[in-house]
Order: structure tokens, then sequence, then C-alpha cells
């Protein structure tokens, strides 16, 4: 006779929540074991991690924790749990997720099935043409001030399902393990990075501030993407009144707005031609500011539009230097253009989106590098850097396709 479980988790829940986390791969935790040596032992660390969840016994290891450079050249904390503690985590999530995604609020965009960061910058450019302001929301250190208290209690709201308390509990007071190999026992937040984080941050937020505007600024749209969010004011006395009321409510929920990053801002375009101190502001990688673009006539007017960030530029190019072109002299072109295609074709879907032109800077620079390595790889071209440049033109008008940034830049020239 088999042993029945205390906690209904079937051996099926523990096999998708794998298939998921072997799906979006991602690095190794604390005890250094890859998703490649989990699967060396496949079934039997499926079993043990399930005969643990089910019976009680499951305890996450700590979380290791890594830094990552931020655009404002800080560096954001990064948390990552192990393999079989990602696969825990899954479970979770795909048992609450189908009981909190109907109560989410339509304008919240942030890792959300069916809804994109993309989603979220098309919205606000479209009210930004609609509304001539604009609060630009900065939640200080929202991840790591999370109050557990107030978390348990919405999740308590809508699940009364014991090993998913126990578990939610359990990973949030999970050990920190620093890179010196320390470890610290939090007494806030949930660490940025792992599965459970953003649904958990989502819900925290659902109450503290969607309904929140639901309920006192109904009138106020806004977009919010995990915790960046901008809200649309008609007038700069209603921005300044949402501005004070909402650094009240962080307060009553225990976090902060950042006092130099939350500003009110201007939407300057051909109709709104006051000056103000702020006239842009960045949501999702794009800036939103006034540019000068072409209506269907022709005719050229001054719009608030969106386009990629400085930093997000700067963050491509950076990203393109360290794939190191010029030493690659034993690749073919097509051998690069496999290599790198996918990043590049990625960057161009999510930043071509609006406003197009913004991109062609950048696209140049992939062009330079690959002149570069055209110098390195012949002799013919060798400190011949324009005549390099001809001949990368050339292979670009008769094999306009093989790299990914080629048809845009090409069609932009031809134009």
């Amino acid at each position: 006779m088999v042993e029945a479980k205390p906690f209904a988790i079937t051996k099926r829940q523990v096999w998708e929540a794998y298939k998921r986390v072997r799906a979006n791969k991602g690095s190794a935790g604390v005890d250094g074991q890859t998703i490649q040596d989990f699967e060396a032992d496949l079934s039997n660390n499926l079993y043990k991690l399930w005969n643990r969840l089910a019976s009680g016994s499951y305890f996450p290891p700590a979380v290791l924790r890594t830094e990552i450079p931020k655009d404002d050249g800080g560096k954001r904390p990064l948390g990552i749990p192990t393999v079989a503690d990602r696969i825990a985590q899954t479970v979770v999530k795909q048992y609450l997720e189908p009981a909190l995604e109907p109560i989410f609020h339509d304008d919240s965009y942030g890792y959300r099935p069916g809804k994109s960061a993309l989603n979220a910058v098309g919205k606000a450019r479209e009210r930004c043409w609609r509304n001539d302001w604009v609060l630009d929301l900065d939640i200080r250190a929202f991840f790591d001030s999370l109050d557990w208290k107030l978390l348990m209690k919405a999740v308590r709201a809508h699940t009364g399902e014991k090993w998913v308390l126990l578990y939610i509990e359990r990973w949030l007071k999970a050990p920190v393990q620093l890179s010196d190999g320390t470890q610290q026992l939090p007494e806030q937040g949930t660490p940025q990075g792992g599965v459970i984080s953003p649904l958990l941050a989502n819900l925290f937020l659902h109450y503290a501030f969607d309904q929140w505007m639901v309920r006192n600024f109904p009138d106020i749209p806004f977009e919010r993407f995990a915790d960046d969010a901008v809200c649309h004011c008609r007038s700069e006395t209603q921005a300044m009144a949402l501005k004070a009321a909402l650094e009240e409510r962080m307060i009553e929920v225990g976090l902060e707005l950042h006092p130099a990053k939350t500003k009110i801002v201007y939407c300057k375009d051909d109709d709104r031609r006051e000056a103000y101190d702020h006239t842009q502001f960045d949501f999702l990688g794009y800036t939103f500011r006034a540019r000068r673009s072409k209506n269907r006539w022709g005719k050229y007017f001054i719009n608030f539009a969106p386009a990629i960030s400085k930093s997000a530029a700067t963050t491509f190019r950076r990203m393109s230097r360290r794939w190191r072109w010029p030493v690659r002299s034993d690749k073919s072109l097509e051998d690069l253009a496999r290599m790198f295609n996918v990043n590049i074709r990625g960057w161009i879907n999510y930043f071509g989106r609006c406003y197009k032109s913004a991109l062609y800077p950048i696209l140049r620079c992939l062009d330079r590098r690959l002149a570069q390595w055209a110098t390195r790889k012949y002799k013919r071209l060798r400190k011949h850097k324009r005549r390099a440049s001809h001949w990368l033109q050339r292979i670009a008008r008769k094999q306009p396709r093989l790299f990914a940034h080629w048809p845009l830049l090409y069609a932009a020239a031809g134009r």
C-alpha cells in the first residue's frame, strides 16, 4: 500500500515545471549544478524533488546573489536559485497563476501571459498623445523592500492551499549567499531573478498600486510593468496631486518613491509649446520625447514619441563589442551571421517597433565592426577600412538578408 502524502502535488506537476525550466535555461545556483548536470540523473532528481514537495519536507537552498550593471551606473542585485528550486517555484507558480490572472488590471503588463513590454510602450505612446502630462514613477529598491506580511495577506486572499502558503513563506525567508560565500537571512523583499518573484510582485502591486489607482484616481490611466509605471495626467496640477498622494500610499505599504527619479514630465509636441524642466522620460528601454516626424502626406511635424533610449543603445554597442569581431578571422561571413543574427533580430524586433530611424546609427556600428573583421580576414583589405566598407556593401546588395539588420539598414539607405 502506497503511503499518502500530506500535500496533493502530483508527479505530472513537477514534470511540467521541469520542462518549463529547461526551456528557459538559466545559470547554476549555489550548488553549481547546471540543467545538464540535473538531467544526468533526471528521473531520480525529479522523484526526490516531488517526494520532498509532497511530504512538506522541502526547504529551499540559499539563493546565489550576483550583481548586474544598471543603466545609471549602479548595480542591480539578482538572485539565482538552484535548478531544483526553480522547478519547485514553477510548480507553485503554475498552480497560483491561473487564479491570479483574471483579477489583475488590464494595464499591468509585466511577466504576464499574452502581455509584453511592447504592449505597454504602445499604450503609453497613445496616451501621451491624448494627455499633456506624465508622472514617471520609480519605486526605490522595490524587490528588496517588499513587506512579507502584506504580501502573504494578499496570497491568502486568493488561496487557502497549505502547501502553496508554506513554500512561498519558505522562499521569502531563504538565505542569500553573497559572492564571498557568506550568507544573509533577509527580513523583507523577494529575490529578483526567482521564478515566483514576478508573480508575487504583481500581486503585491495589484493591491498597493493598481487597485488603489482605480479607487482614488479612476480617471488617470497608467501602464505598469512590474515596478515601472507611468501615469497620464491632463494637467500639471493633477500630476502634482497624484505624486503627493502616491508618496503617502507607498509609505503605507512599506515602500518609497525614489525622490530623484520620480518626476513630472511635459509631453511637448507641435500643439504644446510651453517650456518646462522635464520634457522626456524613459520607459522599458524607450525614451519618450518630442521628435520630428512625417505624416502620411509627407509633411513634417513635432510629435511626442518613443525611440530606443541612449542607455539601451549603449548596452547594445557594448554587447556587440563583446562578440570580438576582429579576432574571428577564422570564421566566414556566413558563420558570423549564424552566430549573431538571433541577437540582432531580437533587438530590431523590440526597438524597431517605434521610430526605426533611431536604430540606424547602431546598425551602422555593426557594419563598421564587420568591416574591421574584413581587414583582419583578407590581406587585400588590410589597412583599407573604406575599401572594406565598400566590399561589405556590395555583398549586402547581393545578399540583403544575410545579416538580420541589412534589410532595414540598406532599405533606409536606398530611400
